[in-house]
């Protein structure tokens, strides 16, 4: 038992994304560029909200909640994915495993949730405008961002004590440039169908169940909209919910890629275009989906350049 302890406790062999070739340095020269262009723009978004008085409303802080989710996704992978790579190196320590994989669940299960809860705040703001102050406060934000990460947080702490737990043995080779579920439960040596069918039903609850929640508030509010008789209100509730329907694409998509395929149509290079997609390209598109499409930030970057009071 403690011969198996400790061979349990090894490190991990991270195979990762990219190779010596000429090809494969250029991609992750661009990889590169698109990670420091998601911490910018996450990062950016962060302070207009916190710097702008105009936008400390609960719409805004679901939104920095968004971009904080996205800036933790891309710098749990991406920076140990880079430094192996640079060094030459490929091991990851049991403990860092076992870190990656707690973070980089809680943060992809709070964004699960809060796209789910920010649906709700456009039906709220749509179908029910003149009771918006009461219904969506600062303070039923701040329960919302709570619930995303608290929820998330111990769906994810289950999860990685649990599969840790187990016996890993062979080479200790992960198929991924990162500590993947799928690509870490290959390793244990026992035989776990029990607890990967719970996960996968699990994984199903949480990804389908959100996204029937998010259409039932987009069926709501496409009623409202259908029944307006102004054409500019028409337009006015199509860019308040363009944005965040456009991520919540994207997210889910991206998600069922991932995570509801069957083992037997998985291939290592699938989970990990699958991956880059969920951890770098996602994160790195929705501040730029929500501020390019959004005045109110718009304003904030402008003020913040100096150039408001020109446009003023």
């Amino acid at each position: 038992m403690r011969q198996s302890n400790q061979s349990s406790l090894a490190d991990f062999i991270l195979e990762g994304l990219f190779d010596d070739s000429l090809t494969h340095v250029f991609l992750f020269s661009l990889t590169m560029v698109v990670y420091l262009v998601s911490v910018s723009g996450n990062s950016l978004t962060i302070l207009l909200i916190c710097a702008d008085p105009r936008l400390h409303t609960p719409m805004y802080f679901l939104l920095s909640q968004l971009s904080l989710m996205d800036l933790m996704h891309v710098t749990t992978t991406i920076p140990k994915m880079a430094t192996n790579y640079l060094t030459g190196r490929k091991s990851i320590s049991f403990v860092g495993c076992a870190t990656q994989h707690f973070l980089y669940l809680s943060v992809g299960g709070a964004e699960c949730i809060l796209l789910t809860l920010m649906s709700y705040d456009r039906y709220v703001a749509i179908c029910h405008p003149l009771h918006y102050a009461i219904l969506m406060n600062k303070r039923v934000a701040l329960m919302m961002a709570i619930m995303s990460w608290l929820g998330a947080s111990t769906n994810s702490f289950i999860h990685t004590m649990i599969l840790m737990h187990f016996p890993f043995c062979g080479s200790r080779k992960i198929q991924h440039f990162y500590c993947e579920f799928p690509a870490v439960v290959k390793l244990v040596c026992e035989d776990i169908t029990i607890y990967e069918m719970t996960v996968y039903i699990s994984t199903i609850l949480l990804l389908l169940v959100p996204i029937l929640l998010v259409s039932t508030s987009y069926g709501f509010i496409l009623h409202s909209v259908i029944q307006m008789q102004s054409a500019g209100s028409k337009r006015n509730a199509f860019a308040t919910c363009s944005s965040h329907l456009t991520v919540v694409s994207l997210w889910f998509g991206s998600c069922i890629f991932s995570y509801m395929r069957p083992r037997s149509q998985r291939t290592p290079l699938q989970d990990k275009i699958g991956s880059v997609f969920n951890s770098i390209i996602t994160p790195t598109l929705n501040p730029l989906i929500y501020t390019l499409r959004n005045k109110d930030v718009a304003k904030a970057l402008r003020k913040v350049l100096g150039r408001d009071t020109v446009i003023q």
